[in-house]
This record gives C-alpha cells, sequence and structure tokens, in this order.
C-alpha cells in the first residue's frame, strides 16, 4: 500500500529499498533547498527530538517547537492532504501552564501542530519504547534494561510499547480516521492493531 518513502535525516540511514529515497540535510532550518522534494506525501512521521536533560528552556524550544513547526508549517503548505504524525511523550501538558519545562513545549508544540491544515494530525505519546533488536541508535541504558523489560511491562503496563507497535500505528493511522487526535500509550497499541 505504500508507494513510496523520502526519508530526510542528518545521517544515512544505510538501508536500500525501491521505495525509499533519502535526502541528507544538515540544517532543519534551511529547506529551501528540499522544498520540491517535499510535494505529493500523504504522510509524515515525524521522529525527531532530543532529550531536555542538560538544555535550558530556550535550545529545548528551538529544536522541539520552532524546528517541528517549521517543518510541518512548509508540508501542510504544499500538502493539505496530509496526516501528520508527531512523536510527543507521555506526561506532555497541553495547558502549556505545568512547571516541567519540556512537557510546556510539548505541549505547545502538539497544540499548534494540531491547528495546521493537515487532513488529520496525531499527537503519539509513548512511554517507555522498546527497541527492536538490532537497532543501532539507541541508549546504552536499554542494554542494561532489556533483561527487566517483561518485568517492567508487567508493572507497568499502560507505560510501555515496543517500537514495531508504534510504527504500525503510525502507518495505520493514515488511513484510518481514529477518534482521538492525542494518542496515549493505550491508543498506539489500540491503532498498531487496526
Amino acid at each position: 500500500n505504500v508507494e513510496s518513502v523520502l526519508a530526510i535525516n542528518r545521517r544515512a540511514c544505510n538501508v536500500q529499498h525501491p521505495k525509499l529515497k533519502e535526502i541528507i540535510i544538515e540544517d532543519f532550518f534551511r529547506l529551501d533547498s528540499i522544498r520540491d522534494h517535499l510535494k505529493g506525501y500523504n504522510a509524515c512521521f515525524f521522529c525527531l527530538g532530543i532529550s531536555s536533560i542538560g538544555l535550558k528552556e530556550d535550545s529545548y524550544y528551538r529544536i522541539t517547537y520552532e524546528l517541528t513547526l517549521n517543518f510541518a508549517s512548509i508540508l501542510a503548505t504544499l500538502n493539505p492532504d496530509m496526516c501528520f504524525c508527531y512523536v510527543s511523550g507521555m506526561g506532555t501538558d497541553s495547558t502549556e501552564k505545568g512547571r516541567v519545562m519540556w512537557a510546556r513545549v510539548k505541549g505547545k508544540t502538539e497544540n499548534h501542530l494540531m491547528s495546521l491544515p493537515f487532513r488529520a494530525a496525531y499527537m503519539f505519546r509513548p512511554g517507555f519504547i522498546q527497541p527492536a533488536k538490532g537497532l543501532k541508535n539507541t541508549y546504552k541504558i536499554y542494554k542494561v534494561i532489556a533483561p527487566f523489560i517483561p518485568l517492567l511491562k508487567w508493572l507497568f503496563p499502560n507505560s510501555m510499547l515496543t517500537l514495531q507497535e508504534i510504527g504500525l500505528a503510525m502507518i495505520n493511522s493514515v488511513n484510518t480516521d481514529y477518534d482521538k487526535k492525542v494518542l496515549e500509550v493505550k491508543d498506539i497499541a489500540v491503532l498498531a492493531c487496526k
């Protein structure tokens, strides 16, 4: 059901497939050189982000809010029939007024994304994400936690998802009019099975 995929990265993903095109770009704030390549798509899975640990609010805001809205605004102009999926995070603050900096910024980002003229926009709020086997770009802490994942799933069933579940839910969101726009862990798990 997928005609083509365009991956926009800072580094090559080193995946070869006849349906995959890849554009390497240094600065996600400067999209003029690739603007024509962004036309004609009906979905965007926006998975770019950084941890707020050790960052001041202005730096985190620039990447999380400004960069995301810059990219999304261009896509909304070029592809109004697009379904935009944004990977946010469990605990995001939709009121934008809480004490936790990252949650406020993510909340503002989600709110503004949902106001853009996309056909649909879904805010994915995963908790702990279990990486797929063989995945190269994972935090080292995952290797330490890996033996305890079955216990963690049992203790916190509404806080954990696999990377595959998130991916399937995003794919399914393109062809399904899911009634919720902000998807918590339970919603993502349901949408992964549609």
